[in-house]
């Protein structure tokens, strides 16, 4: 049986005028009510979530990924508003976006205070189904070290605040205040990571389940793995790349749990997400397989082959592999809006990122052969509230 997927993008909402963050999701999303649990408010007012239904199929992904984009566009645009999917927003100002008005969010504020006020960041999340969560968290250890590549594939935040942070994904630098974000221990089974996650609740560091914030985690309430590292891509076919590749590794992760041992070397494993951030693509990643240093191109290489049996099982395999070299061709977002920065300022940084969250690209390449016409049906085993940030 083919292995299902779902995604959760999360947008910044940007005055088109401006080119800077406008704390007006909930406006964005009064256009599209009744919405149900389509699309969502996040931690600060400028930032609105989709949530997609769960596919087997990439092109089916794919054409719901592109119509809710779509929609979200069409909202937003009604009210001088645009939608941006990027890590971070390349004009922005502390202090100008309050916190969404939920008890939830209100009591993050007053207990994280400058962490939460400074959230003013976007992912990409991916959802691939498990047999049960002892065999996800068993997965974990085989998951991590490849996760690196994925959020330099995705890297899309080199400006903070209006200022080169001379890093491919801030994002990361800012999501890893939290205190419980990284890369996740090692786990014998599901009561082990249970017992772990209740310590951390009884300690008072965090206030439920929900914030519990590893690069990948098992959901509380659904059989899935949720990959959490990647920066929101401007270009939706880095999203479906993405969800090929994740899906691919928890399929083989489980699959290996009982034949691999987990030697519990796990120190390097930040280091390697550093690297990530700060190169994206155009640099060295830590190669899981030797951890050293080496070519993203070649390390993103690496993770394709040793994925291909199981990409090939899915009929990923074509279309991950096209999409892989279109991606190290392009290099990374984060590399394209520093260059449309140089080449004129942010304003145009602001247009490409926002011409490309529309599927509007100033260049040609292989694309996806999706339908582009209604949203799929969407029987959805995505998470509740209460299992997002």
């Amino acid at each position: 049986m083919t292995v299902r997927i779902g995604v959760e993008e999360e947008f910044h909402v940007i005055d088109v005028e401006t080119g800077s963050l406008a704390p007006r999701a909930d406006a964005v999303l009064g256009r599209l009510s009744p919405h149900g649990d389509d699309f969502t408010q996040e931690l600060p007012q400028s930032v609105v979530e989709s949530n997609s239904g769960v596919h087997t199929r990439l092109d089916d992904l794919y054409a719901d990924l592109s119509a809710a984009r779509r929609r979200l566009n069409a909202a937003a645009s009604s009210q001088g508003l645009a939608i941006m999917a990027a890590g971070a927003a390349p004009i922005a100002r502390l202090g100008a976006v309050p916190a969404t008005d939920e008890p939830r969010y209100h009591a993050m504020t007053e207990e994280y205070r400058r962490v939460a006020d400074e959230q003013l960041i976007c992912g990409a999340q991916v959802h691939v189904d498990v047999p049960d969560k002892d065999t996800a968290v068993r997965a974990l250890c085989a998951i991590n070290p490849w996760l690196p590549p994925l959020l330099a594939l995705s890297a899309s935040s080199p400006y903070w605040l209006g200022a080169d942070t001379g890093y491919a994904s801030w994002r990361t630098m800012i999501w890893q205040r939290w205190p419980t974000s990284g890369p996740s221990g090692c786990f014998a089974d599901a009561a082990e990571y249970d017992e772990a996650v209740d310590e951390l609740i009884d300690s008072g560091v965090i206030s439920d389940p929900g914030m519990i914030y590893y690069d990948v985690r098992p959901s509380d309430h659904l059989p899935t793995l949720e990959l959490r590292v990647c920066d929101a891509c401007p270009r939706v076919e880095t999203v479906v790349l993405v969800a090929a590749l994740f899906r691919a590794l928890v399929v083989d992760a489980c699959a290996d749990t009982a034949a691999e041992g987990c030697d519990d070397r796990h120190a390097w494993l930040r280091s390697a997400t550093w690297r990530a951030a700060r190169s994206g693509l155009e640099g060295d990643l830590i190669d899981p397989v030797t951890r050293r240093p080496a070519a993203a191109p070649e390390v993103v290489r690496g993770l394709l082959r040793t994925l291909r049996p199981t990409l090939e099982a899915h009929g990923d395999w074509e279309l991950a592999r096209s999409l892989t070299e279109e991606s190290l061709a392009r290099g990374s977002a984060a590399d394209r809006i520093r260059r449309a920065a140089a080449d004129e300022d942010l304003l145009a940084a602001v247009d490409l990122l926002l011409a490309e969250t529309r599927g509007e690209y100033a260049t040609g390449g292989p694309r996806p052969d999706a339908r582009r016409g209604d949203l799929p049906s969407r029987a959805r085993t995505l998470p509740a509230k209460a299992d997002r940030r």
